[in-house]
């Protein structure tokens, strides 16, 4: 038994019928599943959350397309590693046999001069790229290698997938249907697992092992007992990744520098890419803080580049000055909310009109039926400012964006009644 895989990987399914989750991308006549069908699959970019069957993916698609199968991982592999694989690409093709698939775990993690030596090797159609990243793409891709690649985003698992694997587990695995196992409760499973299918498994595999008995009960306190026990062999840095980032940002929100900055330093022991660390502070400058410190985005954007350009160690002084200074800063949301609102508006109210005075008129034919027409350049005016109309009738005086609570909004609130007047409710 010792001498086994994990229970994660024995149940790794190997073809798409077994494949649990993802229904949008491998179900009956999904996009994905139509591609590698037709065996007409073209590189593509699997971008997920940890744990939703991203390198199973790719292992099934090689499987059934018959393919040689080359895989690499963004924390280990180098320049010298892609060049190998590509002459053993190029070797398969010389002989006229199927070429491979090259899946990179991780991809975000590989520098610019790492995807660079891809795209030779992907343009050609040496190999069929397949990347996985938890990173939007968009952000730790080059746009030349993105541009030849589909990306595909897998989703969470929802719980009835997850249950479902538990229940297969259980069922197939040929160590734990030798032993009676009953699942009694269920939810403390799910929760330590957070939705990742790999984790969830070795939570389940953790439990069952160290009751070391032919009868078990899985109740609530069974579970969190034996893990709590045992919990640092499951979190490791890349598992615990989106609970101290989580940690991280909502210490920030609250406006502890002390803590923020402890998580910071847990981030940093656990080899958290630095730019990650930098773009999750870029979006909370704007959403937590916005229009209470303007400032906040700028230094949180100079930061953002300046680690970029630094690396470690010395990236961790930047990160530290702009962590703390961002949780010590006066916090508003108000610009979130509006941007919120304003999309809650549109769903809810389709498509309005623009008012013809707002409408661009580039023809002569567009200014004789009104475009444009009696449009007041604000800068015409006394303080550049026009009280004229610009949402669509229907929604005239709407308000989405309420100035915080805080000395530089109620500045803008004043502001905003001086120039309206009563037409929209500050």
């Amino acid at each position: 038994m010792a001498t086994l895989p994990p229970l994660a990987e024995r149940m790794r399914p190997k073809n798409l019928d077994a494949y649990v989750g993802q229904e949008h991308l491998v179900g009956k006549d999904a996009i994905l599943r139509k591609a590698i069908e037709s065996g007409n699959l073209p590189s593509i970019i699997l971008w997920g959350p940890p744990g939703v069957g991203k390198t199973t993916l790719a292992y099934i698609i090689a499987a059934q397309l018959d393919r040689p199968f080359f895989s690499l991982s963004a924390i280990n592999s180098g320049v010298k590693d892609i060049r190998e694989v590509i002459e053993k690409a190029a070797v398969l093709k010389n002989k006229n046999e199927n070429l491979p698939i090259l899946f990179i775990d991780e991809i975000h993690r590989f520098s610019k001069s790492q995807q660079d030596s891809l795209l030779g090797a992907v343009e050609r159609g040496l190999v069929t790229l397949i990347g996985a990243t938890t990173e939007n793409p968009s952000f730790e891709v080059i746009s030349a290698l993105l541009s030849r690649c589909q990306v595909y985003i897998l989703r969470n698992l929802l719980e009835n997938d997850l249950l479902s694997l538990l229940t297969r587990a259980l069922k197939t695995d040929e160590i734990l249907r030798e032993k009676k196992v009953t699942i009694k409760e269920h939810e403390a499973l799910l929760r330590l697992s957070g939705g990742d299918a790999r984790k969830l498994l070795n939570v389940l595999e953790l439990v069952i092992n160290a009751v070391n008995q032919t009868e078990v009960t899985l109740t609530n306190d069974l579970v969190l007992k034996h893990v709590q026990q045992n919990m640092a062999l499951y979190d490791k840095a890349g598992e615990q990744h989106y609970d101290i980032i989580s940690a991280f940002i909502k210490s920030i929100r609250g406006s502890d520098p002390n803590a923020a900055v402890y998580w910071l330093a847990r981030m940093i022991a656990g080899g958290e890419d630095p730019s990650f660390i930098a773009r999750r502070l870029l979006i909370l400058a704007s959403e937590d803080i916005g229009n209470a410190n303007p400032n906040a985005l700028l230094l949180a954007n100079n930061c953002f580049h300046a680690v970029n350009v630094i690396g470690w160690p010395e990236s961790r002084i930047i990160l530290s000055q702009t962590v703390t200074y961002l949780a010590s800063s006066a916090k508003s949301n108000a610009s979130y909310e509006a941007i919120s609102k304003a999309q809650e508006l549109v769903s809810r109210t389709g498509d309005q009109s623009v008012p013809l005075h707002l409408r661009n008129a580039p023809t002569k034919l567009m200014k004789n039926i009104g475009y444009g027409k009696e449009y007041q350049y604000a800068h015409s005016y006394e303080g550049n400012f026009s009280d004229q109309e610009y949402f669509p009738e229907k929604l005239s005086g709407t308000v989405l964006y309420e100035p915080g609570k805080n000395p530089a909004e109620q500045k803008l609130r004043e502001r905003l009644k001086a120039w309206w007047k009563g037409k929209y409710k500050y």
